[in-house]
């Protein structure tokens, strides 16, 4: 119920993965969370683990549209997202959540993303030095998707990038960059400010996505284009609305301050009613972004200041991101190292995969069990073969509901990489480890053409 104290219990057997990830300032890990009432008169959310109760688990704090999504989840299972809990599904039958974001249209609560904004005379000059992206064509009202790297040329993070045509950008990302962009803005006159904590934000997705905010905010959406946002009101109450999302469809992204978030929440539902809008959680929105081919960092690559080994770290390039990096626009943070790869040849790639289904099913009756694809989205490091050699992995897959494939993301040498190329992945049918067929496919796995409509 709103406002009762709760306590969040881990998954035995994984708590140990969880403490060392939060141990490390790592909260967006995907290990499930169960809440349960709590009689403690504790004023905050705590999650515990190590099966030690209430008394010993680490801290979470609420969104700022937490008294919403709490009332709403139903299955009342939750995860760790950047240091606050976000609701795994609402429904006891995830994939309605799904099929509302693919048919209809579904709310997701995005807040934990981590937003920076920055400003002074040399905030372009920082925001072109450390992206990859060239901005000299930047215009206001834009955004742009974008990687930015290390000095060696990995990956430290990819994100959004605002451009408010005032000298001033907001930058989105999925883990804290406040002291790596401070550092590179040494000597600049630029400020930064984290304001993740000050800013909600939704994320509405779905082919009836813009009818609903059409009846929110009026004809003004219909010009919003991909990749743009606007500022405007929703019953009264001021927000930015950008086209973008994480879901492969028609969507938006609604951004407002703190104290207006569940007034928001409560205007958009309402409006969203008569188009069947459903609350959608972490299961669903992975689903649909591994349909759409976008990666996750923390899945499919490791962050650079994150990572505990070099296999963990990817350069744009071997995240398939080549369009996305501007050799040609000057110095910026990682070219050196980028130019130096280039030279001497990408070592991997990550690509689609297409899992032969047929094949895989087998595997299950010849233990004499249904054919059982899998459940939910997954997120782990899975053995890739050719021709006997291990030559990559898969990092995360679904059985897409839509398309009724399974599907993945996967590392593997640049070789492998072309499409068509014939591989094996491995896969876990009870105790036994089998060999499915697998092959390069094209990304995105779903683009309906109302996307960028």
């Amino acid at each position: 119920m709103p406002g009762e104290d709760l306590a969040f219990f881990c998954e035995r057997g994984r708590c140990d993965a969880f403490s060392r990830k939060m141990a490390r300032g790592i909260l967006e890990t995907l290990i499930p969370v169960r809440a349960f009432p709590t009689r403690a008169p504790a004023s905050s959310i705590r999650i515990a683990v190590d099966g030690r109760g209430p008394g010993g688990g680490h801290m979470l704090r609420g969104s700022p549209f937490h008294s919403r999504t709490l009332a709403a989840c139903e299955s009342w299972e939750w995860k760790a997202w950047s240091g606050y809990l976000a609701a795994t599904s609402y429904s006891v039958v995830p994939y309605m959540e799904y099929y509302a974001i693919r048919h209809s249209a579904g709310l997701i609560d995005v807040s934990p993303l981590y937003k920076f904004h920055i400003r002074g005379k040399d905030a372009f000059a920082l925001m072109n030095k450390v992206v990859t992206r060239d901005l000299r064509k930047f215009s206001k009202g834009q955004i742009v998707y974008t990687p930015w790297c290390d000095d060696r040329g990995k990956t430290v993070d990819d994100g959004t990038l605002w451009n408010f045509g005032d000298g001033s950008f907001r930058l989105t990302a999925g883990t804290p960059n406040l002291k790596w962009l401070e550092d590179n803005g040494t000597g600049m006159d630029v400020e930064v400010e984290d304001r993740s904590e000050e800013l909600g934000a939704l994320s509405l997705q779905g082919p009836s996505s813009k009818a609903i905010l059409r009846d929110a905010v009026g004809e003004a959406i219909d010009s919003l284009k991909f990749f743009r946002f606007m500022k405007m009101k929703v019953e009264g109450l001021p927000l930015e609305i950008s086209r973008t999302g994480y879901t492969g469809d028609l969507g938006y992204e609604l951004w407002m301050e703190r104290e207006d978030a569940e007034r928001l929440w409560d205007a958009i539902m309402e409006h969203g009613a008569k188009y069947d809008l459903q609350p959608a959680g972490q299961a669903a929105m992975d689903i649909c972004r591994i349909e759409g081919g976008l990666i996750l960092g923390g899945v499919d690559y490791g962050h650079a200041h994150h990572a505990l080994i070099d296999a963990q770290r990817y350069s744009p390039f071997e995240l398939s991101l080549d369009w996305a990096v501007a050799m040609g626009k000057g110095p910026f943070v990682g070219r050196r190292a980028l130019a130096e790869e280039l030279r001497q040849g990408v070592p991997r790639r990550i690509v689609g995969i297409e899992i032969d289904w047929t094949v895989a099913s087998r595997f299950f009756t010849d233990m004499g069990l249904p054919p059982t694809p899998p459940s939910d989205p997954w997120g782990s490091k899975m053995p890739i073969y050719s021709g006997g050699r291990q030559v990559g992995w898969g990092t995360s897959g679904c059985w897409s509901p839509t398309l009724k494939k399974y599907i993945g993301l996967a590392t593997v040498r640049t070789p492998y990489a072309r499409l068509g190329t014939p591989l094996e992945i491995e896969i876990e049918v009870e105790w036994q480890r089998r060999r499915a067929p697998a092959r390069v496919v094209e990304r995105p796995f779903y683009d309906p053409p109302h996307r960028k409509a």
